[in-house]
């Protein structure tokens, strides 16, 4: 390691407190610093480059220094860079929220700065639509188990992920947890989402005078492991929701923008949601921004004379017009680039190049959701998190797995020059995992 990438490393120790990560651990495997990125490419004080495989968590679509993007930002910037929504608009942000309306059918959107605050967003609003409605006992949820939905109060009470939730638990409102719609052991899957969608209809018929909504990830459960299950759950779902009168919020936060095969992953199930949490891809990973699309029904619900009914929820940076440019630019990337087309091609082509990696004797449960890739491995070690790390970094690309499950999510533009790589150093580093020596304490998964 050069004097320039150790100098950053050992800053970035003594002065930031780095996400997701217990900072003892950097005493073993080192903090990466990055200079610069291009294309799939993340390049370090060194010079030596990355593929980054998970779209440098989720957000990254078309690539580091995309063009198209830096021009639309730099374009804003000489109008103007940010004026608070309440009380003024401006260009990008009408424009973004009426493109994303012709696109999902959702006439009104609520702006954001990241993805656990679309899920508070959706949470209280659909709470207010009730109360509202004459209805303010109608203020729980239900989720599925393995879900995640960010980790302020009021996401971890809809999240079923253990190490974000369970610190945390005096300070939150638990709701009612319901089963995924996933195989236990020999059930097909659509016994899987038979079973799921009776267990919600019994929970209804319980509960739904108290129930506010239904939170989900539509298709693929992120955070508990790319957990994915079929469309038919969704739509079903959808049935119950209206039988029963709650909403339906679809958490499409990572899923959203093409993820799954479709530009929104309800798609596939034919369902419109009640609410739609966006982030992440939305601006292509170059600006914090996320966004909450709700119905008429529901904004008529706050279009009244008093106050009190109005949604008065905000944050400073709502509606930033640098980030809504840069989201106008990602939808206009995918109508100009064919995104969608391209991206069946592209998950063909990777699928088929991971087939190696399917049939390896350490690897099971393979499975592929549009541009998501995930399989478990078996591994003596109980740091496999953090030594497949390592060991793929040491290689040139950037993986990093949540337990023992290992995924791929690149951007859009990888090429079958990236895909090799990728296979190649995951072969390797499975062939080798459990002989690599001790990276780090067992205590906790990376994600």
């Amino acid at each position: 390691m050069t004097s320039a990438n150790a100098d950053w490393l050992q800053r970035s120790r003594q002065a930031v407190w780095h996400p997701c990560t217990q900072m003892k651990r950097h005493e073993t495997l080192p903090i990466t610093p990055i200079a610069s990125g291009d294309g799939m490419w993340l390049v370090d004080f060194d010079g030596k480059r990355y593929l980054d495989g998970v779209s440098s968590w989720w957000v990254n679509l078309f690539g580091h220094n995309e063009p198209r993007i830096k021009a639309a930002i730099t374009r804003q910037m000489d109008s103007i860079e940010h004026i608070m929504l309440a009380g003024f608009t401006h260009r990008p942000v009408v424009e973004l929220s009426e493109r994303l309306a012709a696109l999902t059918g959702l006439g009104h959107a609520f702006y954001g700065s990241d993805g656990a605050s679309a899920t508070e967003i959706a949470l209280k609003m659909s709470f207010h639509y009730w109360k509202n409605r004459g209805l303010p006992w109608k203020n729980r949820y239900l989720h599925l188990d393995g879900s995640y939905h960010g980790e302020t109060v009021g996401a971890l009470a809809v999240t079923d992920v253990a190490i974000f939730r369970d610190t945390y638990a005096p300070l939150v409102r638990s709701g009612l947890q319901l089963p995924a719609p996933l195989p236990e052991r020999q059930e097909t899957a659509d016994d899987a989402v038979r079973r799921a969608l009776a267990a919600l209809e019994h929970a209804l018929e319980r509960h739904s005078d108290e129930t506010a909504a239904l939170i989900l990830e539509p298709l693929v459960q992120g955070a508990a492991g790319m957990r994915m299950y079929p469309p038919a759950y969704l739509s079903g779902a959808r049935r119950l929701c209206d039988l029963y009168h709650i909403h339906l919020i679809a958490d499409e936060i990572a899923v959203g923008f093409g993820r799954t095969g479709t530009l929104f992953a309800c798609e596939q199930a034919g369902i419109r949601p009640d609410f739609l949490c966006l982030s992440k891809g939305i601006t292509g990973g170059y600006l914090p921004l996320s966004c909450v699309l709700t119905s008429d029904t529901v904004y008529d619900a706050f279009y009244d004379d008093s106050v009190a009914r109005a949604f008065l929820h905000s944050h400073s940076y709502t509606g930033n017009a640098l980030a809504c440019a840069a989201a106008l630019a990602v939808l206009d990337i995918f109508e100009q680039d064919d995104v969608l087309a391209a991206n069946r091609e592209r998950a063909a082509l990777f699928t088929r190049k991971l087939a190696p990696v399917a049939a390896h004797a350490k690897v099971s449960g393979f499975r592929q959701q549009g541009m998501i890739w995930a399989f478990e491995v078996t591994s003596r070690r109980n740091d496999f998190s953090p030594a497949f790390f390592a060991a793929m970094l040491e290689q040139g690309c950037l993986l990093r797995p949540i337990g023992n499950t290992v995924y791929f999510m690149p951007p859009y533009v990888i090429e079958a020059a990236h895909m090799d790589q990728l296979v190649e150093a995951t072969l390797a580093t499975l062939d080798r995992i459990d002989d690599l020596p001790v990276r780090a304490g067992p205590d906790g998964r990376m994600a």
